[in-house]
Formats: structure tokens, C-alpha cells, sequence
């Protein structure tokens, strides 16, 4: 195809002018396309940061299309995967008049079992709690009408409902070719349509998932592919550790237990007393539970596999967990033949096995106790720089492995012949990619950055208060919401307040609430965790006068164009919590080999957090607010130029006056 083409396809008078109204070229959005070309034609690796209202999604899709290579496109989140699939692949592909043939696969945890449902609905007669009940009667019609079985599609019983565990498969516990319900398996389907697929839409979770199965040697997970393209790219690196390392929690234990004793029960009676030996497994979860008990009394709730308390008795309870896992494998490895669900309950001890054994490596002395049957896998996994810990908090307890670096893993699964295409709003900090580049290994990756075409410096203002005590301490947070009452009271539409922590945001709620009762206002206070994030998100978009206290996952994916969110405010910088053991580790490993840690990592991190956040304010070109910073390190300190460089070009102000009276303008003429 040539770059022609492309001029074409988005000229005003071009085949997407003719498919939407108020259609207008964006230079932006054609030059971020006719890279992608370029890549396309090469093959190459671009990583390409483009700006809120580039129209980055139609710019990577339309040189996908007509390129006519098989692609893979990886989204952020599953609600970004169905928005694509459902509305921008269908719309272009109209538009263009092209016929290809698109797929959306998802993990195997999204679809309905056919065999564990039913499975589960023998049990719940017996048990199930009568919303349970409810629940798995909606299932059950679902699966009789449903062509993908993708739980998404069912509405009556919500995505995080725990019923979806029960009625899902795993990769251990799948019964594969053995299973009776093999010719109605919704996950082999779906997979099969992506082998047959022009382009499959996946996330970054399922990407990752395959890569790790693929360092196991498993091959059968994605299609091979021409092309791939990482939208929302900015949330590789994260989800490429956690699932290049391993979690073990209690529940998968107990899980087990409960697989082996059932599947016993049914399947080999007379073989061994399976409520003992069900039962041997748990107590001896429960007793590692139970010497890491301390852990809950440090920062966070966890501690590192070098600094654990109580660690020799701890040890020695993990020994015996292990010592019951491989009682545990022997036997059922003579009776794995005998029925499926014992080969599954087999499977998924042999793979917590591993996983457990991978973790207790190297010992506290640095020494490796290799076992003699190890596959290549878990030796690459010992070899593997790494951190250790352990979470425990009132009903959870997992073990975490984490490497340390990913780059070398990523960067080697890019075949020769493949295109990668990376895009986000966020990659870099001020123009530099070094950060991202580094995190995945993109040594030889060619890179663009397309600013927004939004006149940030006339639609919205950066208010960084002055006066304010710094964010350690006590006095901070009423100060920084007594600044921000003034424009919550005047706020057209909603707030969107945003914490660096779980405990800011209950703290900040706490004190908008009292507020809001004090001055008799009719704002709708809502907080993270009172509800699903869905709901939360919903209501805020609806309702005329909300304010929305959120974390974490409200720093981005939030979009909420127009008069629905004018104020934006975010309590301290974004630097990640010194307590987080990838961090202090990877921290660790800079310092040992000479860097400067708070330069290459915590820095470049928090620059594109803040960037995330402070996105959430401006979404079309005719938004307009205030985002409202409490943390005056963002202009005091000397580094807190990087910071807001990195920003959108907002119009700037530590007057509070000053930034009102901007609010009240653009309140009565927004379009001025």
C-alpha cells in the first residue's frame, strides 16, 4: 500500500468523512498512520506517543486493514477489547468497504465451562446460597443461547461475581480432548476463530499469558501473527512482571484440596482416605499461614523473602507444604488414568508445586536445591534475577515472585518478519523514551511523539495552591480540601479526586463528606470500594452534582467528556510507595551497579502516572476545568520541572483567585 493511500482514506472528503458527521483531517492522526505504514512495510518496532484527541485507534487500524497482513491488537483492559471489537472494527471496516474476517479472543477464565457448570449446579442443590442459586439459573440460560459464552455478555450476574469461579476452567484443571463437552467448549471455539481471523483483538493480560506459555514450551494460545499492535502500550511493563513471575495464594491451595477430595471420592474411593488427605493439604496451609502471621504487623502488610519475621520457623512450615504437595503428587500419579478430574487435580498440584519450589530458591544461605527431575522451565526460572515476598493480610495470603528485569524476555519474542506497533498517550517523560524503551528491551525501536491538537493553555488551568503544608503531614489533607471546597461548590457537573493511596482516598472522602453536610450542599460524595468500579463510574456520569474519590484504577481509562467532569484534583506526585518489593528491589539493583534510581526509575514512573491523571480532565476539544495539584513539589523542587513539562500545555496558577475566577468564566462562556 502507499502513503497515498492513507491521505486519501482521512481526507475530509475521504471514505471516514463519509462514514461519521463532523468528520474533520486531524494532521496528527495521518501522520501517526503513515509511520505505522512504514513500520508495516519495514518490518519494524515503533513506539509512538500520541497525544489525547490524535484519533490514535483509526490511525492504527485503517494501515492494519489495508495492509492485508494478519494482526494481533492488544488493548489495556477488557472493556477497551469488547469497545474495538464491538464499535471501531465494525465501523471501519463498513467505512472501508472491506470484508475482512475479525476475532475476540479473551483467557480462558472470561468463558463459561459447560462441564464445570454443571459440575457446580450438581453441588449448589445442596449448598448454594439462594442468590447463588439465582445466579447460576441466569448462567445456565445463557449458556443455551449464548455463541461465545464470554461472561461479559451476561448482565444479570456481574463479571467479579464469585460464582464465576466455579463455573470457568483453568489451564491445569481443563479435561482438554477428554472432556465430554469438548464439541461445545466456548474457549476452543473462540480460539479457532482467531486462528481463521484477519485481525484478533486480545489484552495486554492474554498477551502476556501466552509469552509465559510460551517460555514453557506451549504453544497453542494465540495464532502467529504478521503484525502486532499495543494499544494503551504504557501498561506493558506492569503486566508483563506480573505475569512473567508467579502468585501462590492460600485459595489455590485450598482450591486443590477441595479438587483432590471430590475427585477422589467420585473417581477412587478405596485408594486413600481422601478427607485426610484433603485435609493434611489445608493444615499445612494454614500452619505457613500461620508462622507468617507478623507479616501483618509491617507496612503494607508484607515483607520480603530475606526479611521475613519469624523466618526459620516459616521455612520449615514451607517444607512441610511441600513435603504434602509431593506425598500428594505420587499418589495420584497412579491414579491420574482413572478419570479426568484426577489427571486435572494431578496437574494443578505438580504446577503449585513448581511454582511453590521456584519460590523457596535460593535458600537464605544463596544455595540452589535443585531437584533432580527439574524441567529446562524451572531452571530458567531459578537462573532469573528475581524478588520474593509474601502478602498477608485478614483473608488473603499469597507468596509473589517478580523478576526484575523483563526486557530480555519481551524483546526476544518479537519474531524477525513481525511488525510491533506500541502507542499510548503515555510513554514518555518530556519526549524521552528511555524509560519505556529500556522496560521492554525496544533497543532498535524507532520513536515519534504527536502532541494533542487540543489548545490546552485557553481550555483548562494548572492550580498548584500555595501555602499548603507539605503531604507528610498531619495538617495536609484538611488544607488541601479546604482548598478544593470552593470548586466543588461551583463545579458544573462532576469532581474527580484522585489519591495516590487507598488510605487518601478514605480520608479525603471523610472530609468532603463532613463538608458537604456542613455547607448543606447537594454534591453526591462517592469513594473507591463502596462499589463495583463500573457502578461508581456509571453514576458519576449521570448524575448532576458527584464527586468521585478514587485510587489506583481511576488514574486512567476514565473517559468523561463535557460538562459531566470540569474539576480534577490529585492530593501528592504520583511516586510509587516505598514499600513495594518490586520497586525497592529493582531500586536495590540500580544502586549496586552504580545508577541513580530515583532518576531511572521512580521519576519516569511517576511523571507518566501524573500524566495518566492529570489526562483524565480534557477528553474533546471543546472540555475545559482546573486540574487542582496539592503537592507543591510539582513547581518547589528542582525535579518537579520534569514533571509538569511532561504535562499537557495548561495554562498555570497558584492563585486561588486566579484559577476561580478562570472556573466561573469558562463556566458561563465554555467556548471562549
Amino acid at each position: 500500500m502507499l502513503l497515498q493511500d492513507l491521505d486519501a482514506v482521512f481526507a475530509d472528503d475521504g471514505p471516514l468523512a463519509a462514514s461519521v458527521d463532523h468528520y474533520f483531517l486531524r494532521q496528527q492522526q495521518l501522520e501517526l498512520a503513515q509511520s505505522i505504514q512504514r513500520a508495516l512495510d519495514t518490518p519494524s518496532t515503533l513506539v509512538a506517543e500520541a497525544g489525547t484527541g490524535t484519533g490514535k485507534t483509526w490511525a492504527y487500524l485503517v494501515p492494519v486493514f489495508l495492509s492485508g497482513r494478519k494482526a494481533l491488537i492488544s488493548t489495556g483492559t477488557r472493556t477497551l477489547q469488547d469497545q474495538l471489537f464491538k464499535r471501531d472494527l465494525p465501523h471501519l471496516r463498513k467505512a472501508l468497504s472491506l470484508s475482512l474476517n475479525v476475532a475476540l479472543l479473551k483467557g480462558r477464565g472470561n468463558y463459561v465451562c459447560h462441564y464445570y457448570f454443571e459440575k457446580y449446579e450438581q453441588d449448589a442443590r445442596g449448598f448454594g446460597s439462594k442468590h447463588e442459586v439465582q445466579q447460576l439459573k441466569h448462567i445456565q440460560q445463557f449458556i443455551e443461547r449464548s455463541k461465545s459464552g464470554d461472561k461479559s455478555e451476561l448482565a444479570a450476574v456481574p463479571e467479579d461475581a464469585p460464582i464465576w469461579h466455579r463455573v470457568t476452567s483453568t489451564r491445569e484443571n481443563c479435561l482438554g480432548q477428554d472432556c465430554p463437552y469438548v464439541g461445545e467448549c466456548f474457549v476452543l471455539k473462540a480460539r479457532r476463530k482467531a486462528q481463521e481471523a484477519d485481525i484478533v483483538v486480545v489484552n495486554h493480560a492474554l498477551f502476556m499469558a501466552d509469552l509465559a506459555l510460551r517460555e514453557d514450551g506451549i504453544t497453542d494460545l494465540l495464532p502467529e501473527v504478521d503484525v502486532v499492535v499495543f494499544d494503551e502500550a504504557h501498561q506493558l511493563p506492569d503486566v508483563a512482571t506480573r505475569f512473567l513471575g508467579t502468585t501462590v495464594s492460600m485459595h489455590q491451595i485450598n482450591d486443590l484440596a477441595h479438587l483432590i477430595e471430590a475427585a477422589g471420592l467420585a473417581h477412587a474411593k478405596g485408594s486413600a482416605d481422601w478427607s485426610a488427605v484433603a485435609g493434611a493439604l489445608k493444615q499445612a496451609m494454614q500452619d505457613l499461614r500461620l508462622q507468617a502471621a507478623p507479616i501483618q504487623q509491617l507496612s503494607g502488610q508484607k515483607a520480603t523473602f530475606m526479611d521475613l519475621p519469624n523466618a526459620l520457623a516459616f521455612d520449615e512450615a514451607l517444607a512441610q507444604l511441600l513435603d504434602k504437595l509431593d506425598k500428594i503428587i505420587k499418589l495420584l500419579d497412579l491414579l491420574k488414568e482413572h478419570h479426568p478430574d484426577l489427571a486435572a487435580a494431578y496437574k494443578t498440584a505438580l504446577q503449585l508445586r513448581a511454582q511453590i519450589f521456584v519460590w523457596s530458591q535460593p535458600d537464605r544461605q544463596g544455595k540452589h536445591a535443585v531437584l533432580p527431575d527439574a524441567d529446562v522451565t524451572t531452571l530458567q526460572q531459578l537462573e532469573q534475577e528475581s524478588v520474593r515476598w509474601v502478602e498477608h493480610g485478614a483473608s488473603y495470603f499469597r507468596l509473589h515472585r517478580a523478576p526484575l528485569s523483563v526486557a530480555q524476555i519481551f524483546s526476544r519474542y518479537k519474531a524477525d518478519e513481525q511488525s510491533w506497533i506500541f502507542t499510548s498517550a503515555t510513554l514518555s517523560v518530556h519526549g524521552n523514551f528511555n524509560h519505556f524503551v529500556h522496560q521492554l528491551g525496544l533497543w532498535e525501536a524507532q520513536v515519534e511523539v504527536w502532541p494533542s491538537p487540543f489548545n490546552y493553555a485557553e481550555q483548562a488551568v494548572l492550580y498548584v495552591p500555595q501555602g499548603l503544608p507539605l503531604p507528610s503531614s498531619p495538617d495536609f489533607y484538611p488544607a488541601f480540601i479546604n482548598t478544593l471546597m470552593p470548586f466543588i461548590q461551583q463545579a458544573e457537573g462532576g469532581v474527580l479526586v484522585l489519591s495516590t493511596t487507598l488510605r487518601g482516598v478514605d480520608i479525603m472522602a471523610d472530609l468532603i463528606q463532613a463538608s458537604v453536610d456542613r455547607l448543606g450542599l447537594k454534591q453526591h460524595v462517592m469513594r473507591q470500594g463502596e462499589k463495583s468500579r463500573q457502578v461508581l463510574l456509571e453514576s458519576f456520569r449521570t448524575q448532576p452534582h458527584a464527586v468521585l474519590v478514587g485510587s489506583a484504577s481511576f488514574w486512567e481509562g476514565i473517559d468523561v467528556p463535557g460538562n459531566a467532569l470540569t474539576v480534577v484534583a490529585i492530593d501528592k506526585l504520583p511516586f510509587a510507595p516505598p514499600d513495594d518489593p518490586v520497586l525497592e528491589a529493582r531500586i536495590k539493583a540500580c544502586r549496586d551497579r552504580g545508577g541513580n534510581p530515583f532518576v531511572e526509575y521512580q521519576l519516569p514512573e511517576a511523571a507518566i502516572a501524573l500524566k495518566q491523571g492529570a489526562g483524565r480532565l480534557i477528553r474533546t476539544e471543546k472540555d475545559w476545568g482546573v486540574l487542582i495539584m496539592g503537592d507543591a513539589r510539582l513547581v518547589e523542587k528542582p525535579y518537579g520541572k520534569v514533571l509538569w513539562r511532561g504535562l499537557p500545555g495548561f495554562a498555570r496558577t497558584r492563585s486561588a483567585s486566579q484559577a476561580l475566577a478562570f472556573y466561573q468564566h469558562k463556566k458561563k462562556h465554555p467556548a471562549s
